[in-house]
């Protein structure tokens, strides 16, 4: 099967995750610039997550320059990492209503964590089916922000029941690692 129904479908997820993250900002009640500051915790939630969400699209776009052909492991990867970013807009709205509070900062992480997973799992399935030869795995290479960035997750989470402010750092930590965009695939792609 070819790709570009896969990925026609995953941007208009992604696009509708980021559309239902942006409605959950609600204009302040009052009309002076007070009632913005009560909307910075709801905004800068939104800020994360639409990053975090912009480096999904922006590496899966890099995943698929790669992929030839998808097979039916590849969908259900790709369904799997989806339905994890589908999620970013609850979690989202949740710190933002409640910020710096331990339980929703740590499931946000947790929202975070299996996202990452998706991605791995997604990566995974394409180089199984394109093989260890295949232009993806010399890309990927030995993927050190790829697995450091669970365990930043996996840190975060009971960290969050001791102090938010570390959680929300080390999440902030790994958006920057990920910020610039992955290069490695198109390096590769270059060379070939």
């Amino acid at each position: 099967m070819e790709k570009n129904r896969l990925e026609a479908f995953s941007d208009g997820v992604i696009a509708i995750i980021i559309t239902i993250m942006v409605l959950e900002l609600k204009a302040p009640a009052a009309p002076g610039l007070a009632g913005l500051k009560e909307l910075i915790p709801v905004f800068l939630s939104y800020v994360l997550s639409f990053i975090y969400v912009g480096i999904y699209w922006n590496n899966h776009h890099h995943l698929f320059q790669s992929t030839k052909l998808v097979t039916g492991g590849i969908l259900w990867a790709n369904l799997h990492l989806l339905f994890w970013l589908s999620l970013f807009p609850f979690a989202t709205a949740w710190v933002g209503k409640n910020h710096l509070a331990a339980t929703p900062t740590a499931i946000y992480g947790g929202v975070l964590l299996m996202a990452a997973l998706g991605y791995y799992i997604l990566q995974r399935a394409i180089i199984l089916q394109q093989g260890r030869d295949s232009l993806l795995a010399a890309a990927v290479g030995k993927d050190c922000k790829g697995k450091l960035s669970p365990v930043f997750y996996l840190a975060a989470i009971p960290l969050a029941f001791v102090s938010p402010w570390i959680s929300d750092g080390l999440y902030v930590f790994v958006a920057i690692l990920w910020l610039v965009p992955d290069r490695r695939i198109e390096r590769v792609l270059l060379e070939r």
